[in-house]
């Protein structure tokens, strides 16, 4: 550890100089790779020193638990199996920091959040879902926008794109990619019956225009109005923007924005991200031949997560995990599970 250390503090003091100079401080691009990954040692040598002082303390425990004062030695056992349970979180979260992240895990992220299979309850719990990683972004103190909705008339939605910049944002979400399936009794259901819906979620890494080209000819461009529920024009201004791949028929709709020029923008960046997404996926799956990813594939179709609520229940099957107090995660509170994953694909 000490090696890895002084490596480490080296590498922070490059970093530092380079945040100081002039010509990067003009970079906006540049400051904020630096940036991070400044961020990302400084979290390692924090909880590298979190993991020598626990084990400190440990140690004047053990010698506190070989004297004769009785009455000391039970507080001393006591405070013993709390520090152990630190230390043990400790060293798994200095266990994720240390092994050498994903390139893209750095990036901001585009979180596509769809209504699946279930009609009405689908589309409210796509809002609840919406709701949830709204709240994460708040905690974690990322910016988070939506970009792109379609709402249903009684507060759900069909569909909901956002848009989250931050540290590691694509690292933490990428594990959220999948059905995630909810068994529950709706509000309108009488008789009681449990009902059971899905909503599909994919993250995809945010990608700039160095990392792939789009060719203008194989872009189509459409303006329109924005709408509302059920599809009815909410404005008489053509602000709204259809973006057509052509080449793969990715189509992406933005309205949300205040002007054409802002929306044509944001469609486009979202296109980047979706064509490299799909690109990517191509890659990985002439690796999957060679190698399974134990965490799954993050394919949009893959059952990942089932919220049951009369069991107040989380599931993931992918690490076959089960999380009690749904009313907690739905408030944004999924870190525990998010950690949980990234430890078991480390």
């Amino acid at each position: 550890m000490a090696e890895t250390r002084d490596t480490l503090e080296k590498k922070k003091s490059e970093l530092e100089q380079q945040l100081a100079d002039p010509g990067v401080a003009q970079n906006n691009r540049e400051l904020s790779r630096i940036g991070k990954e400044l961020q990302r040692i400084e979290k390692i040598l924090t909880l590298m020193n979190g993991v020598e002082q626990l084990k400190k303390e440990l140690t004047g425990i053990d010698e506190m638990l070989n004297g004769d004062d009785q009455e000391m030695r039970e507080l001393a056992l006591a405070e013993q199996e709390e520090k152990k349970t630190q230390l043990q979180e400790q060293k798994s979260a200095l266990t994720i920091a240390l092994v050498p992240p994903d390139p893209k895990d750095s990036r901001d992220a585009i979180v596509e959040i769809r209504a699946g299979a279930g009609g009405d309850e689908a589309g409210l719990f796509a809002a609840e879902l919406y709701r949830m990683y709204i709240r994460y972004a708040e905690e974690k103190k990322w910016k988070a926008q939506s970009v792109s909705s379609n709402r249903t008339g009684i507060g759900g939605y069909k569909e909901v794109i956002i848009e989250i910049h931050g540290s590691e944002v694509y690292g933490d979400l990428k594990f959220e990619s999948g059905v995630h399936r909810v068994q529950r009794v709706p509000e309108t259901e009488k008789s009681g019956r449990v009902h059971t819906s899905t909503v599909t979620v994919a993250v995809i890494p945010i990608v700039e225009e160095k990392d792939i080209t789009l060719k203008p000819e194989d872009i189509k461009i459409e303006t329109t109005t924005s709408t509302g529920h059920g599809g009815q024009s909410v404005n008489t201004t053509y602000s709204a923007i259809r973006a057509t791949h052509i080449p793969t028929g990715i189509m992406v709709y933005c309205q949300n924005e205040r002007s054409q020029k802002q929306n044509k923008e944001k469609a486009l960046e979202i296109m980047r991200s979706r064509v490299f997404a799909l690109e990517e996926e191509k890659r990985r799956v002439k690796e999957s031949a060679l190698r399974k990813d134990q965490i799954g594939s993050g394919d949009r179709s893959e059952k990942i997560r089932t919220y049951n609520f009369p069991q107040d229940r989380l599931t993931d099957h992918r690490i076959k995990q089960n999380f009690h107090g749904l009313s907690t995660i739905m408030e944004g509170h999924i870190g525990n599970i998010i950690s949980t994953l990234k430890l078991a694909s480390q």
